[in-house]
């Protein structure tokens, strides 16, 4: 097998040489060269060729962003991002995959603990998986343009008539666009959302696809009541589940545990609603890497008036999280991206 070649792009020598030793530790990996700018990194493309590139966001000459626009437009080879957990990191990276990276990698706080074996397990298995993307289904996917729009205040008090549950992984905050900005703000429904996400990253998630949709999006709070008409996003590092309580389901946040390799997981979200035995659900399980998903939907389905959709695999980036509930006949229809909304408000009867 033709090793993975890899070449980093850092304004820091020392991320640089870090990086570099944890990738050529495994036999999968070859580390092809190294780049200290956007447009050092553009000669290197031209100069070695890589199959896939790592790509700080915040760099001087030239910045991740920019040399992102111009590797996926003119040398289609797929990007994971290096990004610092700070705001202005968080948004930097949200933009970076709504333009064409596969996925990111998020810097540790401390340069001592970019050697922790989690973090280079991550690295690695995140770089193999993206190397195995087409960047070209990846710029398939419609850009959505975004509007200026108001924080949501969820002061709604009408009672929610269908659950919306949508779980999504590699490849989902573009795809979540696409399926979002077309559900219409009046829909007699609350929609969840998981996507695998770090802590620190999932607000400026929730904020960009609020700015585009009809429906109110935030990142998900302890204790919110689900209203119609909004949307609440798993925040990064917890589990998100629903409760019921009283007359409303409310929103429980647990960080106590991982489920399915993952937190938030698919799974934990799916389990909850058949525990709760909301039966009025539409279910979605959308582009993402692993098989978190599969079996809360296998358990979901035998629990009433419940319709599964899944995102096909032409049009997902990654194919394994829907590929997995096909495989375990959990899935009711598979469509292409573009159609799921349409699904969506079939099922709940509009």
């Amino acid at each position: 097998m033709a090793k993975i070649k890899v070449l980093i792009v850092d304004d820091s020598a020392f991320m640089r040489k870090i990086l570099t030793d944890i990738l050529s530790e495994t036999t999968r990996i070859e580390v092809v060269g190294t780049a200290k700018n956007g447009e050092d990194a553009i000669n290197q493309i031209r100069k070695l060729k890589p199959d896939i590139v790592t790509l700080d966001v915040e760099m001087p000459v030239m910045d991740g962003i920019t040399a992102l626009k111009l590797i996926v437009d003119e040398f289609k080879i797929p990007v994971v991002m290096l990004s610092s957990l700070t705001q202005v990191g968080a948004d930097l990276t949200i933009q970076a995959l709504e333009i064409g990276a596969v996925d990111f990698i998020t810097k540790p706080t401390s340069i001592f603990k970019i050697n922790t074996e989690e973090i280079k397990t991550s690295l690695v298995d995140k770089i193999i998986e993206a190397s195995k993307v087409s960047v070209s289904k990846v710029s398939r996917i419609k850009r959505v343009t975004y509007t200026k729009k108001e924080i949501p205040d969820f002061k709604r008090s009408n009672k929610i008539k269908n659950l919306i549950a949508i779980g999504t992984s590699t490849g989902g905050p573009r795809a979540l666009q696409s399926v979002v900005s077309q559900i219409p703000g009046n829909v007699e429904g609350s929609v969840l959302i998981v996507q695998h996400m770090p802590v620190g990253f999932t607000k400026s998630l929730a904020d960009r696809l609020n700015a585009l949709s009809d429906i109110d999006i935030k990142e998900a709070e302890h204790g919110d009541i689900l209203k119609p008409g909004c949307g609440y996003l798993a925040p990064g590092g917890y589990q998100m589940e629903v409760k019921r309580k009283g007359n409303d389901y409310v929103i429980n946040l647990d960080d106590s545990r991982i489920v399915s390799g993952h937190r938030p997981s698919v799974d934990a979200m799916l389990h909850s609603i058949v525990k709760e035995n909301i039966r009025n659900t539409v279910a979605v399980i959308m582009t993402g890497m692993g098989s978190d998903g599969a079996d809360g939907l296998v358990e979901l389905k035998k629990n009433g008036k419940i319709k599964i959709i899944a995102q096909d695999e032409d049009s997902c980036v990654v194919y394994g999280m829907p590929g997995s509930a096909v495989k375990k006949n959990a899935v009711d229809v598979i469509v292409p991206l573009d159609q799921i909304t349409k699904e969506i408000m079939k099922a709940m009867g509009v």
